[in-house]
């Protein structure tokens, strides 16, 4: 067997590879916010409500119309949009008996600014 003395070694050159972090824009209680916000969004049923809604152009939407669209019953579209609603992300407005949802205005802005730094680079 063999050992390997320091004279036998090759020396690699030192190289200074890091960029120095910029620090973060983000304090405790925002990141907290948009936690929140993300968990809610991190679930496709979710997603695709939020995309309805969008589409909607600002127009309130009653639960009943999600159900055909997603194929989920009347209680679990209303747990959805119940998350949704619980994040700040949509509003909703009671009609009768009738729930109707839209996005509140701005909710998704703080989704955005966090990560547009990273955007513009891309």
């Amino acid at each position: 067997m063999r050992l390997v003395t320091s004279r036998s070694l090759t020396e690699l050159p030192v190289i200074n590879c890091c960029t120095p972090l910029a620090g973060s824009s983000l304090g405790e209680r925002q990141a907290a916010q948009l936690e929140s916000v993300l968990k809610a969004l991190a679930d496709r049923q979710r997603l695709r409500i939020l995309n309805m809604l969008l589409r909607a152009d600002g127009a309130a939407v009653c639960v009943c119309e999600f159900e055909p669209f997603l194929g989920l019953s009347q209680g679990t579209v209303s747990h959805h949009l119940k998350v949704l609603a619980e994040a700040g992300i949509v509003a909703r407005e009671g009609r009768g008996n009738r729930s109707y949802f839209s996005l509140t205005p701005g909710a998704l802005d703080a989704v955005r600014e966090v990560f547009a730094p990273a955007a513009a680079r891309c």
